[in-house]
């Protein structure tokens, strides 16, 4: 199997993100410390099922969190800073913009870094399912909602067709204009964690070690 996707992947500043997770592990006391040793391990856990993926060619994590470039970096991912212009979808544009210059008829793709229970194999069959729907010319972007179905966790760009991300709430919707759903289980791609209840939902999924080795000491509780 060819290595046939370039994938890009932002991480925010630790104290800023997971905002809405703040205070999961802990009784709700939102240790500042221990969040961000959580925001850390589920972009850990992520950035690690992405290596293990057969059809990821490459990875980029865009993140001016010196912690995150540090601790990625180890481990032999490339970091970027941010771009002038701020936000998600600003990271995600700047991301596939560096990868199109070096590719520049390169499968792009942006996926979210809080899916701690994703699997790489789940990651490479919905590579799989996007680029049969660029070989059967039915669209040119395809896209992976959320659990919910009304967030997105992947999006991927065929060659040549701009990565164009409209990630946020209600972004299913706003990615569903041209792109096409892709269709597939796959629970761990899609469940992305933003609150107690989704870190609830992924631990029983299986979390990766590092989201894991967070939670051993502070069970989850309701919040």
């Amino acid at each position: 199997m060819s290595h046939d996707v370039d994938l890009v992947v932002p991480v925010k500043q630790l104290q800023l993100a997971k905002t809405r997770l703040r205070g999961a592990v802990d009784d709700g006391a939102g240790e500042p410390e221990l969040h961000a040793r959580l925001a850390l391990a589920l972009a850990h856990d992520t950035v690690a099922a992405v290596r293990a993926a057969r059809r990821v060619r490459h990875l980029v994590v865009i993140s001016s969190d010196p912690v995150v470039a540090a601790e990625l970096g180890v481990v032999g991912v490339e970091v970027v800073p941010d771009g002038p212009v701020a936000g998600l979808n600003a990271a995600y544009e700047h991301g596939a913009a560096l990868l199109r210059s070096r590719d520049p008829q390169c499968v792009v793709g942006a996926l979210q870094a809080d899916l701690p229970a994703l699997r790489p194999a789940e990651l490479d069959a919905a590579i799989g399912a996007a680029l049969a729907v660029f070989a059967g010319g039915t669209a040119r972007r395809a896209f992976c909602a959320d659990a919910d179905g009304t967030g997105t966790t992947f999006l991927l760009a065929a060659p040549g067709i701009p990565l164009a991300p409209r990630f946020g709430a209600g972004s299913a919707a706003r990615h569903a204009a041209d792109a096409e759903p892709l269709v597939g289980t796959w629970p761990g791609l899609r469940r992305d964690v933003d609150t107690g209840d989704d870190l609830r939902a992924a631990t029983e999924l299986g979390l990766g070690p590092n989201t894991r080795g967070v939670l051993t000491p502070c069970p989850v509780r309701p919040c």
